[in-house]
């Protein structure tokens, strides 16, 4: 009875996680799109087979609200362009390969001028499915296209008006999340046995795995952009700038963070290639340094929590575990600074990645210091704010114009009645 109710539960985890799956929502809602703007075609336009509407509903449906509406308008002004251009040409030749040349030419260029993005090839495709009819039909080919276009294009815009795409924060926070993780576990094994005689076959591929994380971030790099894409323009969010920023620059010290880290391990090759018979460390050194290396790893897991937790309870719990790691990682840092002193005075060549350890070590301490990362949020938060203010300028402006047209208006001195009636009688 209770592995039933096990599997039951767990058969209901996986489904609640494949509903928060972006690849899935994105694929059962594309198809909910395209087969609507189908039936709707088919109702409205003369073609047998209206399969342009559904064609244009699963390009501009998209996992946020934001890039359907992007989306859409472009691959309006696409298929409109190509047709304008397709029906003035149809006037003056007809099919031929040098016609064919120079609309698919004309059409490309006129696709840029217009600013059709991803879709320049579509104003090209539209203008030859347009020429490629007889005379008599391109007028009705042409227009039969553009309301193909527009039911597809509407259709994506009202379902996603009507099912707003989901917020991809908490996604994206998982993400930072199992990157942090990684790279803890990358600073673990980089640490493990520094006491001990390291080849330098091992320290290499240490080295080759933390470059390896660069791709995980860049997938993660991904998912955010994603994430900052569902906050715009969605009435779910009220903060979207606010989530957007936090998360944005939790991501870059993350980066840093694993490029230092990459560094570490490059020195940590270094010293092996230079002890090839002997330990990297004395036994007491190396387990303060495996120490204050676990401990930055944790610090870096804290930090990543801490920036992408909502719940102001649970925040104020993240920030005081990141500030006890913290702590913890520079007392053993400390430590390690004094007994590498010993290590220098037996190896005086080797002072110099000593010193580069311990400049790592701190670079890592300072970008997940809490006093940093405020003033690294407040910039970002007023540089974003000024940035919306240059973008929308214009906005502002014009605003202020018609506030300043209408207090003219207010201002400017009506005739009296009463005068008028006076200067009237005065004449009679």
């Amino acid at each position: 009875m209770f592995d039933v109710r096990n599997r039951v539960k767990a058969s209901a985890a996986r489904v609640l996680r494949l509903r928060r799956e972006p690849v899935v929502v994105q694929t059962l809602r594309s198809t909910a799109a395209a087969t609507i703007s189908f039936i709707v075609a088919e109702r409205l336009s003369s073609e047998a087979a209206p399969l342009t509407a559904p064609l244009t509903a699963l390009l501009v449906t998209q996992v946020t609200l934001y890039s359907t509406i992007r989306l859409s308008l472009t691959r309006v002004n696409a298929v409109v362009t190509g047709v304008l251009v397709a029906v003035g040409f149809s006037a003056l030749v007809g099919l031929a390969w040098w016609s064919l040349a120079l609309i698919i030419l004309m059409a490309l260029v006129v696709g840029r001028i217009v600013r059709a993005g991803d879709f320049v090839v579509e104003v090209a495709i539209s203008a030859m499915l347009v020429l490629g009819v007889t005379q008599v039909q391109v007028e009705s080919t042409a227009w039969t296209r553009v309301l193909d276009t527009l039911i597809g294009a509407g259709v994506g815009l009202l379902f996603n008006f009507l099912f707003i795409p989901p917020v991809w924060v908490e996604t994206a926070g998982e993400s930072i999340e199992a990157l942090a993780r990684r790279i803890r576990q990358l600073m673990l094994r980089i640490s493990d046995g520094l006491a001990d005689p390291t080849t330098v076959e091992t320290a290499a591929a240490r080295l080759h795995e933390a470059r390896r994380i660069d791709q995980e971030i860049t997938d993660v790099d991904a998912e955010l952009r994603q994430a900052e894409e569902s906050l715009r323009l969605n009435p779910r969010v009220r903060e979207g700038l606010l989530h957007r920023v936090v998360l944005r620059t939790g991501l870059d010290t993350l980066e840093i963070c694993a490029v230092v880290v990459r560094v570490l391990a490059r020195t940590l090759t270094d010293l092996a290639k230079a002890r090839l018979e002997e330990p990297m460390f004395p036994p007491e050194t190396g387990a303060a340094m495996e120490n204050v290396i676990a401990r930055m790893g944790d610090a870096i897991v804290s930090f990543a929590v801490l920036v992408t937790t909502p719940v102001s309870a649970n925040a104020e719990r993240a920030e005081t575990r990141l500030t006890e790691d913290l702590e913890e990682a520079r007392g053993e840092r400390e430590k390690v600074a004094q007994l590498l002193l010993e290590v220098v005075r037996e190896h005086p060549g080797e002072w110099q990645l000593h010193g580069a350890l311990l400049t790592e070590m701190d670079r890592i301490l300072d970008e997940l210091d809490l006093e940093n990362r405020s003033i690294r949020l407040m910039e970002e938060l007023d540089s974003s704010t000024r940035r919306q203010r240059e973008k929308y300028r214009w906005l502002r402006e014009w605003r202020a114009r018609l506030g300043d047209g209408a207090r003219r208006a207010r201002e400017v001195p009506r005739p009296r009645r009463g005068g008028d009636r006076g200067g009237k009688g005065n004449r009679s």
